[in-house]
């Protein structure tokens, strides 16, 4: 047999192996998880290792009990769902908003200092959070927004658009800039360029960059808990997760539930926005 073929036979055994195995790694934490949200808690106190359940006995209770509002003895984590989405995608426009012209400025016009402004917008982010919290937590006290979603929205702008600006300046500039000059001698504005032409073809890198400033705001936990740990009403769903795995008083199967509840939105968000992300907008964006 040729070296090509033994290869081929290799790789065909392979692959399959290491799909399932990531597979596994991926799926069975997710899916013990949710076992349990749907598991009585009686059923989990007698086998409190089995991963095989008794469909028959599931129930939805626990998601009933963390979606209830506090007032009716629930956890009201519907409510902290929608001050969630309220800030995550507030952050995301307003970052995007910004960071696209800031962006394309860097990739594409010439003024001084252009070479050292992505690593000073990269070396903002490497920052520890921790750092910057007392300036902020001072700051927004003497602008009255601590405690406030718009507060804690300002804050995660100032997280994420330095990295966001980075991420889009790299996509810019794989570009071609003929392609933007064909625009600008058929009459098109500099504004009408970046609408028409430059931010259609970077729509992959705008989608990735607003799922990761996304993802930011729904998940952080140490600036909320900073700014908002005084106004329950205000929290967000980290805080309230925290809130259920620090008290003995909540099942696991409640806890397991919360941690669903905050985890299908941004799986459903990957998803529906799947194809932007894999789809090459540029190919073929310049005819030889």
């Amino acid at each position: 047999m040729s070296r090509d073929r033994v290869e081929r036979a290799v790789f065909a055994v392979l692959r399959p192996v290491v799909v399932g195995c990531f597979l596994i790694a991926t799926l069975l934490p997710f899916y013990a998880m949710l076992m349990l949200s749907l598991r009585p808690i009686e059923d989990l106190l007698r086998r409190p290792d089995s991963l095989l359940v008794d469909l028959s006995r599931l129930t939805l209770t626990t998601y009933a009990d963390v979606l209830r509002p506090v007032a009716d003895g629930g956890q009201g984590f519907l409510g902290l769902l929608g001050n969630s989405a309220l800030v995550a995608t507030a952050s995301v426009l307003v970052a995007l908003v910004i960071a696209v012209p800031g962006a394309y400025a860097v990739s594409r016009l010439e003024f001084f200092g252009r070479r050292h402004v992505s690593a000073l917008f990269l070396a903002v982010y490497l920052f520890p959070g921790i750092v910057l919290a007392i300036p902020l937590f001072v700051l927004l006290t003497k602008m009255q927004l601590r405690g406030s979603l718009v507060g804690l929205v300002l804050v995660y702008l100032a997280q994420t658009v330095p990295v966001a600006i980075y991420m889009l300046k790299n996509y810019f500039e794989t570009i071609p800039v003929s392609v933007e000059e064909a625009g600008l001698v058929d009459g098109l504005s500099r504004v009408g360029v970046i609408r028409r032409i430059s931010l259609p073809l970077a729509m992959p890198s705008v989608v990735a960059t607003g799922i990761f400033v996304f993802m930011i705001a729904w998940n952080e936990f140490l600036f909320a808990l900073l700014f908002l740990v005084e106004r329950r009403d205000s929290w967000t769903v980290s805080l309230g997760l925290a809130q259920l795995s620090g008290s003995i008083e909540v099942p696991t199967t409640v806890l397991m539930a919360g941690s669903v509840v905050i985890t299908v939105p941004v799986v459903v968000l990957f998803f529906l926005t799947e194809r932007l992300l894999s789809q090459g907008l540029t190919s073929g964006a310049e005819k030889g």
